[in-house]
């Protein structure tokens, strides 16, 4: 019986130690959200701290904003994390979404070469530069990869009244990818290029580049955060994503976003508290 009982027990323990590994694992979460909050540094720094009073462990699929909705629509992560509302509202009214929290917030700015060839350094017109550049036709890197970026982008060319899909010449250059191989093609090749402030504040390889448009308010960058839907998508781990959601929110979250700086510049502004962001 002695025998019997310690095989029992035995095989229990096993079972246990097995099991602990797995359910270790289980306690993760997949996040969609943009290249600006990873090549910017943020969720390096915010990341252990949450996973510290947790224990989740957040793994981040970062793309551009279009891409990361759609990699929520098809149920392939838990949380979106974005910056692009009216993208952002048409994924809730789909029914992808749960609700939409702001988080927080920053500027684009318009980076180019310091002997600015389409003279456009010190404007607070975003608009008027993107005129310049395109009457001096000065390259330019476009993201094209329908991000929060790329959309603000296409927003200005259009303020401008130009129709970039019919008025774009080779100066005009789409990549396709985030905002840290944008900068560092806009470095190789001498271009303007749109950039939101965090990502360039933590670029390393700024070389020949400055900010030389800043300030305008059609350049402000508001981030929203939102659980996908486990109604639509059954296998959203909802209680791990929303506790991620109500961290980020919370007063401990907020504060640990408005304490990342590099240099002591602040790259991004909590705004959890705004309800019309």
């Amino acid at each position: 019986m002695f025998n019997r009982r310690c095989i029992i027990a035995a095989a229990v323990l096993c079972a246990a130690a097995l099991a602990a590994p797995a359910h270790a694992q289980d306690k993760s979460i997949v996040v969609a959200s943009t290249t600006s909050t990873q090549d910017s540094g943020l969720f390096e720094y915010l990341l252990p701290i949450f996973k510290q009073k947790t224990g989740i462990t957040v793994k981040v699929v970062a793309l551009g904003t279009g891409q990361a909705l759609d990699v929520g629509r098809r149920g392939d992560a838990d949380v979106v994390f974005v910056h692009a509302k009216e993208q952002e509202e048409k994924f809730l009214a789909e029914g992808h979404g749960v609700k939409r929290f702001p988080v927080m917030y920053n500027d684009f700015v318009l980076i180019g070469p310091m002997d600015d060839p389409a003279g456009v350094k010190g404007m607070k017109d975003a608009a008027r530069a993107f005129r310049a550049i395109k009457d001096k036709q000065a390259d330019f890197i476009s993201r094209g990869d329908r991000s929060g970026t790329h959309s603000a982008e296409l927003k200005l060319w259009k303020i401008a009244g130009i129709d970039i899909a019919k008025e774009r010449g080779p100066w005009y250059k789409e990549i396709g990818q985030g905002m840290g191989a944008a900068l560092n093609t806009a470095q190789a090749d001498n271009a303007y290029v749109l950039s939101d402030r965090g990502t360039w504040i933590h670029f390393k390889n700024k070389g020949n580049l400055a900010i030389l448009v800043e300030g305008d308010k059609r350049m402000f960058n508001q981030y929203g955060v939102m659980l996908v839907n486990p109604a639509k998508h059954p296998n959203v781990k909802k209680e791990l994503g929303q506790e991620f959601i109500d961290w980020l929110v919370s007063p401990e979250g907020q504060k640990a976003i408005a304490n990342y700086k590099i240099n002591g510049q602040q790259l991004f502004f909590p705004d959890a508290d705004d309800p019309n962001a």
